[in-house]
């Protein structure tokens, strides 16, 4: 089992400030990891590293293969390819259909066949649910049905790594609860590990996976997520 993500030693940036410090993270190619702190803490910071819209200045890195320091301009489209991104508010193209949303990404990574484009499409729009709102606006779809779409987008590319950057955030409870179950269920059926930022603990704890805590510029492995608030003071003995 290959490693998805491996960082070792790093120091990550935000221009001049340093955001997070001694980065020791790393993540197998089936693995479902949550990563939770407070807004600001540097978790949007870790994801912009991982898929090179933040240079790695210091330690070493590597997603899908990819090394993070040796990172050309060049790389950063064929690194995108292999990550599928997942964003709180969709970032759906609003004046195109569901179909063309998934053929817009497609295109824009190098597909050219437009049958097999449309067939690569309908089969995602059926593995995630909506196969039915293939040629409906964006605008005419609830939230939940918004956010199946941006899955299936992020999945066009049989990518190793979902970056699911707080997927739930602007969902009501029950239907953050079937894109959590969704985001899983595809994971297992295309084989991608997937990375979740959130703050929405009630879905850490329904569905347990490993957590990482952004804190104090620092991230740290947290065992057993019943027993603590995530959000309270780090003392130390966990």
């Amino acid at each position: 089992m290959g490693k998805v993500i491996q960082i070792r030693n790093a120091r990550i940036f935000q221009q001049d400030a340093l955001v997070l410090d001694d980065v020791q993270f790393e993540m197998d190619s089936n693995e479902f990891v949550y990563l939770i702190g407070k807004t600001g803490s540097g978790k949007s910071s870790l994801l912009k590293t991982i898929y090179g819209a933040l240079e790695l200045q210091e330690g070493t890195g590597s997603v899908a293969e990819y090394d993070l320091k040796a990172l050309s301009k060049k790389d950063i489209p064929m690194l995108r390819r292999k990550i599928g991104i997942v964003f709180q508010d969709f970032q759906l193209l609003m004046d195109r259909t569901v179909l063309q949303n998934l053929t817009f990404v497609m295109g824009a990574t190098g597909w050219k066949d437009k049958n097999l484009m449309e067939k690569r499409a309908k089969e995602l729009l059926q593995l995630v649910g909506i196969e039915q709102k293939i040629n409906s606006m964006p605008h005419t779809l609830s939230g939940g049905e918004q956010q199946r779409v941006s899955i299936a987008r992020a999945l066009v590319n049989k990518p190793a790594l979902i970056l699911a950057d707080e997927p739930t955030g602007n969902l009501d409870p029950e239907t953050s609860e079937e894109i959590m179950r969704l985001l899983i269920a595809v994971a297992q059926e295309e084989k991608t590990a997937v990375l979740m930022a959130t703050h929405d603990m009630t879905m850490v704890e329904k569905f347990p996976g490993r957590v990482m805590r952004v804190e104090n510029g620092k991230i740290k492995e947290i065992s057993t997520i019943n027993r603590f608030n995530p959000f309270t003071p780090f003392d130390g003995k966990e």
